[in-house]
């Protein structure tokens, strides 16, 4: 059954009324047409006013106390643009017929009515007034979904680390990370805490996927890697139980990589375990950058009881250790190619004595100037940790 849409009729000829009655009978008994009438334009401006699921005016011009033309400029100054009205006129009238296309009419019929072409005018019009609905549906339901986008970018900002230093009080080490989603909200997530006095737990992570899904199973993968990492301080285990943890939160598509370290700040020396994620890069005082050992290690969240290693690597003081997404390596201009691993080392050498904030932010730079005008097509993340071994 098709949506009722009410149609006011504005003329002081009580003919008119039954004929409309009488010629469009049968749309009335299905519920797809309500005939509302008035004989004059004050009279039609109140059931306007009353009527605010009204589609269309069909108005004749020449009636008493207010005409068809004033009827026009006064329902345009009511802003309702989800009315349309047809305007009825004597057959030359071609005067008035143009006065009321200027002030607003959608399309116009001659007397003495031909209700064969009249239903024609009034389904094509009716039909416009339909497309015109759902058009505004759609935008009222993107403007709630970018409302919800918004809230779920402000609560995924929040949930990762924003406020730096966050651990002014401890000068043996230094910590940074920025995210730039791709979208409203991403997939790529970080996080750190200290286990105890001398050890800094950190992890970098990367969703498959973009958008709020990404989001959402980045949300319960950090999660899961936090509180697991708070008990669990060997990163191998884990990294083992986290994944057995994901898999029944995974579908066929949904996986994580993830890079997870331990740093002893007391000592330098880093204890890490390796989800398929990228493999970091310790950038020496030197100069010189190094990628840090591969120690194997299947994605998170796809197979149970997979094994992941760990490994140990000496960091002297002033060494940093850069760790970051895909969305770095595989960050694309507009020729298509990649920003790739060699422009970061490139990057690394450059200036090892730069502030942590400056080191990690300038890397966001490169890729930015890299990929220029060319459309962000994934979440890029950066996560560095500075020994500084200062007492």
């Amino acid at each position: 059954m098709s949506t009722l849409q009410k149609i006011l009729v504005v003329d002081d000829e009580p003919d008119l009324q039954m004929l409309m009655l009488q010629k469009f009978r049968s749309k009335v008994k299905n519920k797809e047409y309500e005939f509302l009438f008035a004989e004059n334009g004050q009279e039609a401006l109140d059931t306007i006013s009353s009527h605010t699921d009204l589609s269309l005016v069909l108005s004749d011009i020449n009636m008493p106390k207010m005409d068809g033309l004033t009827l026009l400029s006064e329902i345009q100054q009511l802003e309702r643009s989800d009315i349309r009205t047809i305007m009825v006129s004597a057959y030359g009238d071609m005067e008035n017929i143009r006065t009321a296309m200027n002030r607003g009419a959608y399309d116009f019929v001659t007397k003495p009515i031909d209700f064969k072409d009249l239903e024609t005018t009034l389904e094509k019009t009716l039909k416009e007034i339909r497309q015109l609905v759902n058009v505004r549906m759609m935008e009222q339901q993107l403007e709630s979904l970018n409302f919800d986008l918004d809230m779920a970018a402000r609560i995924q900002q929040r949930i990762l680390h924003q406020e730096f230093p966050v651990f002014p009080e401890d000068n043996r080490f230094d910590i940074f990370a920025n995210m730039m989603a791709a979208k409203q909200v991403g997939g790529d997530f970080y996080d750190f805490f200290k286990y105890d006095d001398d050890h800094l737990a950190f992890f970098i992570g990367d969703v498959a996927g973009k958008g709020m899904p990404a989001a959402i199973y980045m949300a319960v993968c950090r999660t899961m890697l936090k509180a697991i990492g708070s008990e669990v301080f060997d990163p191998a285990e884990c990294l083992f139980k986290v994944n057995n943890m994901l898999i029944p939160e995974s579908d066929m598509s949904t996986f994580v990589t993830v890079f997870y370290g331990v740093l002893n700040v007391k000592t330098g020396e880093l204890q890490y375990c390796n989800g398929g994620h990228n493999l970091p890069y310790i950038q020496r005082t030197d100069g010189t950058v190094v990628e840090i050992e591969d120690v194997g290690g299947l994605l998170m969240g796809k197979f149970e009881d997979a094994p992941y290693e760990k490994n140990s690597v000496q960091l002297m003081p002033g060494d940093t250790l850069v760790t970051f997404t895909d969305g770095v390596t595989e960050a694309e201009n507009d020729e298509g190619g990649f920003f790739d691993e060699e422009r970061v080392v490139t990057y690394l050498k450059k200036d090892p004595a730069k502030t942590l904030t400056n080191h990690v932010k300038g890397l966001f730079l490169e890729v930015m100037k890299f990929a220029g005008a060319a459309i962000q097509s994934d979440d890029i993340t950066v996560l560095s940790v500075r020994y500084t071994n200062s007492h």
